[in-house]
């Protein structure tokens, strides 16, 4: 393999001003994300950003990188072409919950069914924030906004449902305070072969302020996420005493020591199992709220399953040149 440079921080940082709210979370995740592009070990000229409209599509302004800002909900569909197109490019999405789960919901969800080998980060702050505050897909029933002043009464999407309904070989989820893991989870979604989904809960100070506090508040944090890793025990809580068990056909937290509950007992997380039954539960669980690599199977991408798929062709094909093909089938002369 060919040697790639060491790059650092500075040389993935753009030359452009940022212009993002004070206090939004989008700087931590563009920080985030300019330290995991320098451990990815990929040349810097073999990475792309694409994005679509929103504050979160800024993002390739930021990124000293090959990008491009593309229009509303289109981002997969670019970012899918790029790829097919030089399949050996890092090729990142970049969009929010407005842009990728509303106009541009079809495209979302089939690039994560074909399994085309990109990643997608989903900024997702449960508002529309470009366009000042209207109600989004991931907006919550009576959330009062711009075009809902009375409460909003259309029931919201959870990503990662849709995203494990739509195939999604790897889904993982992180809120927007938490840097160095989320540098980790950029780092490990590059090494991943195929569609990568991260869904990272960003607060948006301006019009939904605190949307996810409840959960990723650092008073809290520790008590209401569960942080999973492939392999290990799925336990939580500031004394690490709580845990997930399996009650009938459901998820059930349990304190490790009560009730002649041991660490024994406790599941263990297999991020890497094809059946998602247990990932779907793990995404729909609100209390504690599931963090981290959630579902990460290994699966032929899109491009592999093509490239199969003309090799075999070819091996059977009688044509080898194209003359072989004019001249083949039902043909005639004119004289």
């Amino acid at each position: 393999m060919e040697e790639v440079k060491k790059y650092t921080f500075k040389d993935f940082q753009s030359d452009q001003e940022v212009r993002w709210c004070p206090g939004c979370d989008d700087y931590v995740i563009l920080r985030s994300m300019l330290k995991a592009l320098p451990e990815m070990e990929v040349k810097k000229e073999d990475v792309v950003f694409i994005s679509g409209i929103g504050c979160s599509s800024r993002f390739p302004y930021y990124v000293d990188s090959y990008g491009m800002h593309g229009i509303h909900g289109r981002a997969a569909a670019i970012a899918s072409g790029v790829k097919l197109a030089n399949p050996k490019l890092s090729v990142w999405t970049i969009t929010g919950d407005g842009d990728s789960l509303a106009i541009g919901g079809n495209h979302f969800i089939h690039v994560l069914r074909r399994n085309i080998d990109i990643n997608i980060v989903l900024f997702n702050n449960e508002i529309y924030g470009l366009t000042k505050g209207q109600f989004s897909p991931t907006s919550l029933i009576g959330q009062k906004t711009k075009s809902s002043p009375y409460g909003n009464t259309q029931p919201p999407f959870d990503p990662g449902e849709l995203a494990i309904g739509a195939q999604a070989r790897f889904f993982a989820r992180l809120g927007g305070n938490s840097p160095k893991e989320m540098t980790a989870l950029f780092v490990e979604a590059e090494k991943h072969k195929g569609t990568s989904l991260i869904e990272i809960l960003q607060n948006c100070v301006i019009f939904n302020d605190g949307c996810y506090t409840q959960y990723t508040d650092k008073e809290v944090r520790e008590d209401k996420q569960l942080h999973v890793e492939h392999g290990k025990k799925m336990i939580f809580g500031k004394n690490k005493d709580k845990g997930l068990v399996l009650d009938g056909l459901k998820l059930k937290v349990v304190t490790i020591g009560e009730d002649g509950v041991s660490e024994d007992d406790i599941l263990v997380h297999d991020a890497k199992e094809p059946d998602s039954t247990m990932h779907h539960m793990l995404v729909k669980l609100k209390y504690p709220l599931v963090t981290g690599i959630i579902r990460s199977v290994d699966e032929m991408t899109f491009e592999e399953r093509e490239a199969q798929l003309m090799e075999e062709v070819k091996a059977k094909s009688s044509c080898v040149k194209v003359d072989d093909l004019f001249f083949s089938g039902e043909t005639y002369e004119v004289k």
